[in-house]
């Protein structure tokens, strides 16, 4: 009861009119980040920051929380409509997603996108009020060797998802992780396969990549494909955006599956990107048609894009009853919060409980403000397909270059975003999953640190993986996985490429 009278505090709270303006320009332009490729929302909270010093905080925290869900929420539209996801947690969404707006579906992709984000992020937010500080504590029980064993069942779940052959799928996943060291050792300080480029000695943003591989290569594929009989008349068609009974059904159990999938990731420090893959492996893995993802399964976007969301409010969890942020975005938050004095630990919502409560009722405000600014546009969005290919097609291609050279203005990235675009295109015709490089760039520099921290801290090196219970276990799954599915295509039982 207390907590209920708590949560109608919070509520009470949030009902003042500042407080509801700064939820409402959180959630708009937060929408407007997700679409955007290259900006992303920690850059942008960041940069909220002298904002917060001009306001109270619960006002400021609100702001925050606002770009952070709504983020996720945009994330789905240039993923889905135009194939460029701003974010590697919107990687997943457009390999479906692109494929249903390509047969008129786009607008109930989209539908079911933004409904499933209500309701993973609004399920995250009560996981946060009901069982934040048990869970926090079972997160401690992960080092490096627990993260290394889970990203390589994950990266594995996913590779042999992706493509009819197993071994493809697998060697561009290992190309994605050694593209993935280029740049400074963090450890040694020493720049790794940057062949004397400046510019490559930070690495190369995973952003570029997903830019490149998904949006450039379409470009580049059309133009190639197409070139010869294109006209001013060729486009992807609007259709409708109501889904019909049967892709409502369809839609349940993913986005139930979804929620816990990315709520339980970002308890687990393990992030919104993880939390997408694993989402899309498990339906993939479940379903009785697999052979349907990729060309447009409505189940892969409710999932994944319910799994970015409810990562929110799992990320939340350790972040304020341990101090511990999980992503760029909750590091800026914690800097907020000691900013304003606040330390965060198991005490914080009882010595703050006025603050606490009330931005947990933003969080609840947040979700159904951006339902409501997100759905009635979904008819608008979707005009964008109307626009000619032979138009669409050029405008796709300035999004993504000046995206690119958003995130750090330098024209290597730009030259590097058309370079991963020709791989793209030359993977697509040689019968390589594009997903699976991405899949591999996206987790590599987490994978290494976690395996360079577990061998450094052990005394019986490679064995403490398998001498960890935690450990062990997705050791043990992801063997079976690799079993159950050389057993399964062995049988005549295969899975389409993506």
């Amino acid at each position: 009861m207390e907590m209920i009278s708590l949560l109608f505090n919070g509520f009470a709270q949030c009902m003042s009119l500042a407080n509801l303006f700064a939820c409402l320009t959180g959630c708009v332009l937060g929408t407007i980040i997700g679409i955007l490729p290259g900006i992303g929302p920690s850059a942008t909270v960041a940069l909220l920051i002298p904002v917060a010093f001009v306001i109270n905080p619960t006002s400021a925290l609100i702001l925050m929380l606002g770009v952070y869900a709504g983020a996720m929420y945009g994330g789905a539209l240039t993923s889905i409509l135009v194939n460029i996801p701003g974010e590697a947690s919107s990687v997943m969404t457009a390999v479906d997603g692109y494929q249903m707006a390509k047969q008129g579906r786009g607008g109930v992709a989209l539908v079911i996108a933004q409904v499933g984000s209500f309701i993973g992020g609004t399920i995250s937010i009560l996981g946060l009020m009901l069982v934040a500080k048990p869970l926090s504590e079972f997160g401690l029980r992960f080092g490096p060797a627990e993260y290394f064993s889970l990203m390589v069942f994950a990266l594995v779940l996913s590779s042999t998802m992706v493509s009819e052959s197993p071994l493809r799928g697998i060697i561009g996943v290992v190309v994605g992780l050694l593209l993935a060291t280029i740049g400074t050792d963090l450890q040694t300080g020493i720049p790794r396969f940057t062949f004397g480029i400046p510019e490559l000695m930070d690495s190369i943003d995973d952003v570029i990549v997903i830019i490149g591989i998904f949006g450039v290569n379409e470009v580049i594929w059309y133009l190639g494909t197409n070139f010869s009989r294109a006209t001013g008349d060729e486009m992807l068609h609007a259709g409708r955006w109501n889904p019909n009974v049967r892709e409502w059904l369809d839609s349940a159990w993913p986005v139930v599956r979804g929620t816990f999938v990315g709520f339980f990731t970002g308890v687990l420090a393990a992030g919104a990107t993880l939390g997408s893959f694993l989402a899309y492996g498990l339906e993939k893995r479940i379903s009785k048609t697999p052979e349907r993802f990729g060309k447009g399964a409505i189940e892969a976007v409710a999932s994944c894009e319910t799994a970015n969301n409810s990562s929110t409010g799992g990320a939340l969890i350790p972040l304020l009853t341990l101090g511990i942020p999980t992503s760029g975005t909750t590091t800026v938050l914690l800097t907020v919060l000691l900013m304003f004095g606040l330390r965060p630990g198991p005490n914080l919502m009882t010595e703050q409980a006025v603050l606490m409560w009330t931005v947990i009722a933003s969080m609840y405000i947040a979700n159904v403000l951006l339902l409501i600014l997100n759905l009635p546009l979904v008819g608008l969005f979707i005009r964008i397909l109307e626009v000619p290919l032979t138009f669409l097609m050029p405008g796709i291609l300035v999004f993504a270059c000046v995206g690119a050279l958003a995130l750090n203005n330098i024209l290597t990235d730009v030259a590097l975003v058309l370079a991963f675009g020709v791989l793209g295109v030359a993977m697509r015709w040689t019968g390589f999953p594009t997903i699976s490089i991405v899949l591999g760039m996206v987790l590599g520099e987490r994978i290494e640190q976690s395996l360079r921290q577990a061998l450094a801290i052990a005394p019986d090196g490679f064995m403490t993986f398998f001498t960890k219970p935690i450990s062990l276990t997705f050791i043990v799954l992801t063997v079976l996985i690799l079993v159950v599915d050389t057993i399964a295509r062995r049988h005549g039982h295969k899975v389409d490429e993506v």
